[in-house]
């Protein structure tokens, strides 16, 4: 890093997935691009931690960015994989049923996910689902052919070979200490590990810092208690099934929504492996331990409409911070996207609460930002 003007055009804080698709973007429109990441390298946080699921569009209010995005993410997605090789599978999705007093909560979420525009849906009845996975029990499910799964590293270093092959520089052991505005443009401060400190000057900054993308816009001075925009972590853990465990499934198994998140799910890798979570658990600050004791009550919830299952069959896999806006007990956020003209920062693009589906999302999100600082 280097100070004096136009040492760069874009600054990107964060190197997360979203991070790097929108520096991609970026580098790919002619932009010089720098990206700053605290960590030692990207997608080692949040993304490193994601379950890598490409979500069809279903939960989120027509309209929404949420519902757009994901859709639109979605699309670009598969095709990002297929054109560039990328480990990625289309493996469809159940949303079970699990009561009769349920079935009604799932004709309303497939009429939702129709508005969002997502293809292919289909309600079955308990037979037709035991057919299609005879581990699940439940009185109706709802297929969702357009789910699927993507290997999230590999999904990261394909956008940041992207923004380094059209000239983005990627900065790692930059911790973004200071972000003001110049005349015109910004100049960043970023402390290194040994405490010394360097400045970028900028035209225009992305805010792409997941877990801290709160405080980089407060570092900007925004106050964001007074907008809403004070992220609530929210952990996630993961168990997985031990080996030998006699238990398959060849689709995504998801109840019905609740909660602060999805509800604990079934979900695979790409070797096939299968995968349960997350749980939702507001904390002051991340942490990524998994209590092993909890596999009994993961258990109790899965046997809801997977019988089977044992609690000694699952084993802790890992855990994920999620950056929520809605605090515990409340309604539906949206992804924070806003570009600060009206506060007086030109060129300063804040991207805040961006939990899922903003994987599947990211390629959509950053064709927004794109547009929003041409």
């Amino acid at each position: 890093m280097s100070t004096g003007r136009g040492a760069t055009e874009v600054a990107v804080v964060g190197a997360g997935v979203v991070g790097l698709a929108v520096a991609a973007a970026l580098a790919r429109a002619g932009r010089a691009v720098t990206v700053l990441e605290r960590r030692e390298a990207p997608a080692r946080e949040t993304s490193a931690r994601n379950s890598g699921v490409i979500h069809a569009g279903l939960y989120y209010p027509p309209g929404s960015w949420k519902a757009r995005l994901c859709v639109a993410g979605r699309e670009a997605l598969y095709a990002r994989c297929a054109a560039l090789g990328l480990p990625h599978r289309r493996t469809a999705k159940l949303v079970v049923a699990t009561q009769e007093g349920e079935v009604a909560d799932l004709e309303a979420l497939r009429r939702r996910a129709e508005a969002n525009g997502v293809p292919g849906l289909a309600l079955v009845d308990g037979a037709e689902a035991a057919r299609l996975e005879p581990e699940v029990r439940c009185v109706a499910a709802l297929v969702s052919p357009q789910t699927g799964i993507v290997d999230p590293e590999a999904l990261a270093r394909s956008y940041a070979a992207e923004a380094e092959r059209h000239g983005a520089q990627i900065v790692t052991r930059a911790d973004v200490v200071a972000l003001a505005p110049r005349p015109g443009g910004f100049a960043l401060r970023a402390r290194r590990p040994d405490g010394a400190e360097e400045t970028l000057a900028c035209d225009a900054v992305v805010n792409a810092a997941g877990l801290g993308a709160d405080r980089v816009a407060a570092l900007a001075g925004l106050d964001v208690d007074a907008r809403g925009w004070r992220q609530r972590p929210c952990k996630g853990d993961w168990f997985q099934l031990v080996p030998g465990a006699p238990l398959r499934l060849r689709r995504l198994v998801y109840p019905l929504p609740a909660g602060a998140g999805l509800g604990i799910h079934a979900t695979l890798d790409l070797a096939g492996r299968l995968r349960f979570g997350p749980d939702a658990e507001y904390v002051d600050a991340p942490r990524y331990d998994v209590d092993p004791s909890k596999a009994g009550a993961f258990a109790a919830s899965l046997r809801r409409w997977l019988p089977r299952l044992e609690a000694a069959w699952l084993a802790p896999e890992g855990a994920g911070i999620r950056p929520k806006l809605a605090g515990p007990g409340e309604g539906f956020r949206d992804f924070v996207i806003e570009e600060a003209s009206a506060d007086g920062l030109p060129g300063l693009v804040n991207l805040l609460g961006i939990e899922s589906p903003g994987l599947t999302a990211a390629p959509a999100i950053a064709d927004r930002v794109a547009a929003l600082l041409r």
